[in-house]
């Protein structure tokens, strides 16, 4: 916003007083907020800094080591630099001790040749001040008056940073708290010299404040984020007039680009704020049309109207349930993408994951430009269902969406890369099984069976959870055994099975809560009836192992070496893990509403 001092000594009034610069001439870019006439020896303790100071030296000290004192208290404030007009008490040129002093110091020193009007050079000087800050004011009211349409608009991150470096000029990144760039624009630079080794780059940006300038690497940043949550950072690119690199930056960033990165955060953090939001209220009514669908609380004919009202046209659509889960109940510890820990689990924890995994599955669906409805089922599990224009685009519909939920929740799909790299087809690999799964129903013609299609999805997703395979999503003929178990699992008959086959070794256990066979002779079973591998995954030696299956060939009464017998056992083992975790949307309070 000021002249610097190079801009002060090509105006008129000064260039008739014919300067010449005796020191400090490294230092002529430095900024002048004021110009200050003054012919006292002590006036540094009447200054602020970065004044112009202008001398006729008649006030001066005679002697060497007081004018070597002078320009050093002028160097201690802090001044833009000091001018010497001659003629009055120096004339042929300021004292060598004085441009000695100037030049240790880095302080300019100009001298005026001719008799110059201060008068003149300050009205000069101020007015170009003025002018500056007018045109600051004005790009001010520009920055405030262009971001608060961004914002009535609801305008996306690409377009705010495509603003803020148009009207900065300089490069501009929005980076999420994991330093991984969410937007961009290199305001005409190249795009691959910006962007190459940013995480690296980005880690090494730590400036001392919410909005701050990295000296160091030529980076204004400002945090982004609303409600005490931050969820990124804002990074202007300023290296100072004519600087090429950081080293070589003359300046720092102006107030109003200061202004500028702050507005544009607050028009990203408002953005995400307005967009959560009305997405919020959309969940809530795709939830409520899905629980509908579900438990029959609305009319079929309600339900596809008020759909076709949200933009979702069900009738006439080949639909198709899908259901995506976490494979473990236990909410871990979470970190929100809102940038906020949710140590050491809990609810807090599992509620902060299945929002992001809902949010996921929205993002996903929009990005392989799908029409569904979307939303939490339950408290671990969420929906979609999927209206397809006919029945024959099924399969690139989930392929497209398997893919995009990969792409946005890597960490949770690990296991689903390789089989996208192979066209979707289970490669028989064994890769980790990713922390999440996605199981598909049947397709149905119509919104009347689109329940089945839905509990379907649900049961083979649950089914699936225990697969060790790594396939981008289940179907129904996945699940073979355990997904035939889970549909039987409110069925007497196979519970009464469970009870005969382990009744005696699950009341032993409750008797001896420290001794749990059950885990033993799972592990037994789950190794093909390996005993050394079973030891191993029990975490036992092979004594105690050995000794431990023994007691339960006892207690159930059964030779746990023979084929039938550990192949009844394993059925029950899985018809009990079938029967242990109920869908939680089926669970109802007495006089209570299902659980949604």
């Amino acid at each position: 916003m000021f002249p610097t001092i190079r801009e002060v000594l090509a105006l008129e009034p000064v260039r008739s007083g014919a300067p010449r610069v005796v020191a400090g001439e490294a230092a002529l870019d430095r900024r002048v907020r004021w110009v200050h006439v003054a012919e006292v020896p002590d006036i540094a303790s009447l200054l602020g800094g970065s004044e112009l100071v202008l001398t006729t030296g008649i006030g001066l000290p005679a002697d060497n080591a007081g004018l070597r004192a002078f320009i050093a208290d002028l160097a201690a404030v802090g001044v833009a630099g000091l001018v010497v007009e001659l003629g009055r008490r120096y004339f042929g040129g300021v004292p060598r001790a004085m441009i000695a002093a100037a030049a240790r110091h880095g302080l300019p020193l100009v001298e005026l040749r001719r008799a110059t009007p201060f008068v003149r050079v300050t009205e000069a000087v101020h007015a170009l001040i003025v002018d500056a800050q007018l045109t600051e004011l004005r790009a001010t009211e520009e920055i405030h008056q262009r971001f608060t349409e961004l914002s009535m608009e609801g305008a996306g991150p690409g377009e705010v940073v495509r603003q803020a470096a148009e009207l900065s000029g300089c490069a501009v990144v929005l980076e999420n708290l994991s330093r991984q760039v969410l937007a961009y624009d290199p305001a005409g630079g190249s795009a691959a010299l910006l962007l190459d080794g940013w995480e690296q780059l980005s880690r090494r940006i730590l400036p001392a404040g919410r909005t701050a300038y990295d000296v160091d690497n030529g980076w204004l940043v400002t945090m982004v984020g609303a409600r005490g949550q931050d969820w990124g950072r804002l990074l202007v690119r300023w290296l100072g007039a004519g600087a090429a690199t950081p080293g070589d930056r003359s300046d720092t960033p102006p107030t109003r680009l200061t202004i500028l990165v702050e507005r544009a955060a607050s028009s990203l953090a408002l953005g995400r704020l307005i967009r959560r939001d009305a997405e919020g209220l959309e969940r809530q009514l795709h939830r409520t049309l899905l629980a509908a669908l579900l438990d029959h609380s609305r009319p079929v004919d309600e339900v596809a109207l008020r759909a076709r009202a949200l933009g979702v046209p069900l009738e006439g659509r080949h639909l198709v349930g899908v259901v995506v889960r976490y494979r473990a109940d236990e909410p871990a510890p979470a970190t929100s993408n809102e940038g906020g820990h949710v140590p050491g689990g809990g609810p807090l924890a599992g509620s902060v994951r299945l929002r992001e995994l809902a949010e996921a599955v929205g993002h996903a669906v929009h990005e392989a430009q799908l029409t569904a409805l979307t939303s939490a089922l339950d408290d671990q599990t969420v929906g979609v269902l999927l209206a397809l224009p006919d029945r024959s685009g099924e399969e690139r519909a989930l392929t497209a969406f398997v893919t995009a939920l990969t792409r946005a929740r890597p960490e949770v799909f690990p296991g689903h890369v390789n089989a996208q790299r192979d066209g979707g087809r289970s490669t028989g690999r064994t890769d980790p099984a990713g922390a999440a799964v996605i199981g598909a129903g049947s397709g149905v013609g119509s919104l009347r069976e689109a329940r089945r299609s839905l509990v379907e999805a649900r049961q083979v997703a649950e089914a699936a959870r225990r697969d060790r395979r790594n396939l981008p999503i289940y179907r129904l003929p996945h699940v073979g055994l355990a997904g035939l178990l889970h549909l039987l699992r409110d069925e007497p008959s196979l519970q009464t099975f469970v009870e005969r086959e382990l009744g005696a070794l699950l009341s032993y256990d409750a008797k001896h809560p420290r001794e749990q066979l059950l885990g033993t002779l799972r592990a037994y079973l789950d190794q093909g009836r390996n005993k050394s591998a079973g030891a191993v995954a029990a975490h036992l030696s092979r004594p105690a192992f050995y000794e431990r299956l023994a007691r339960i060939g006892r207690i159930l009464d059964v030779d746990l070496d023979s084929v039938d017998a550990c192949l009844g056992l394993h059925v029950a083992l899985l018809a009990l893990d079938a029967i242990r975790r109920p869908v939680a949307a089926n669970v109802t309070r007495a006089g209570s509403e299902p659980v949604r």
